[in-house]
């Protein structure tokens, strides 16, 4: 997909797709936008990544190799899809948090269809103040998530504060596709393709446009490599997917 801008949002203001909003107004437009697709987020991610989503995820779960003394944050991961595969993988512990209730309501009741009445922990919070004790978790995922916060290097400041001296960091998220025919044909699925499935499927066109824009402007790999690095974690690296349609971004508090 294109590389979208790299200039930095005005003091005070903050990018919402490919617009610029009052940084205060942008955590409720992207609450909007979450609550209006809750009860079709599984479709959306199968729209968003032509179903490989579910592919990606094995991989982030390969990556982090749960374990049973394992304790786990899954940031924005309402809707369980990260928890769940967490628990099958032998974790026993993770505690689940989203800024959304919708998204979060959605996860409860997937977890109560599956199962899953324990090991898991429904908390509402913001990515960027967590509520979440210093020094507590043994790992920290969010995937398709931190594209959306309002100011990543606090999100990934927090990241570092509740991770344990040890600790893992793991972010799965949409990227920049480093096969230029891939590029091109996923870049022209996702800008004129995808807002259309919404409207369709979801009857939300202006919220598939949002999450395509945000992707347009998450930076590349190696410039999040280098938010996390700057946020304290070390031993940055990442794993392109797919041919960099998304990727998975790895560090450690030391």
């Amino acid at each position: 997909m294109p590389q979208g801008s790299k200039r930095a949002a005005p003091q005070g203001k903050a990018a919402f797709g490919d617009r610029l909003v009052a940084e205060v107004e942008k955590a409720s437009l992207v609450g909007r936008v979450f609550s209006s697709v809750a009860s079709r987020y599984d479709l959306m991610n199968d729209l968003m990544s032509l179903g490989v989503h579910r592919l990606w995820k094995a991989a982030f779960m390969d990556w982090l190799g749960p374990r049973p003394s394992m304790r786990l944050l899954d940031v924005g991961g309402g809707t369980g899809d990260i928890a769940f595969r967490f628990l099958e993988r032998g974790g026993t512990e993770v505690l689940v948090c989203d800024a959304n209730s919708d998204m979060l309501e959605r996860g409860r009741a997937r977890a109560i269809d599956r199962g899953y009445l324990e090991g898991i922990t429904w908390i509402g919070g913001d990515a960027e103040a967590l509520p979440i004790a210093d020094g507590t978790m043994d790992a920290y995922a969010t995937a398709f998530c931190i594209r959306n916060v309002t100011r990543i290097p606090q999100a990934l400041a927090e990241a570092k504060r509740v991770l344990k001296p040890g600790g893992r960091f793991l972010c799965l998220e949409f990227s920049r596709v480093r096969v230029p025919a891939l590029e091109r044909l996923y870049g022209a699925y996702s800008s004129r393709v995808l807002p259309a499935l919404g409207e369709t499927v979801a009857g939300d066109r202006a919220a598939y446009q949002y999450l395509v824009e945000s992707i347009r402007r998450f930076p590349a790999q190696d410039d999040f490599s280098a938010m996390i690095a700057e946020a304290g974690l070390e031993r940055v690296r990442y794993r392109n997917l797919s041919g960099g349609i998304a990727a998975i971004h790895s560090a450690w508090r030391i």
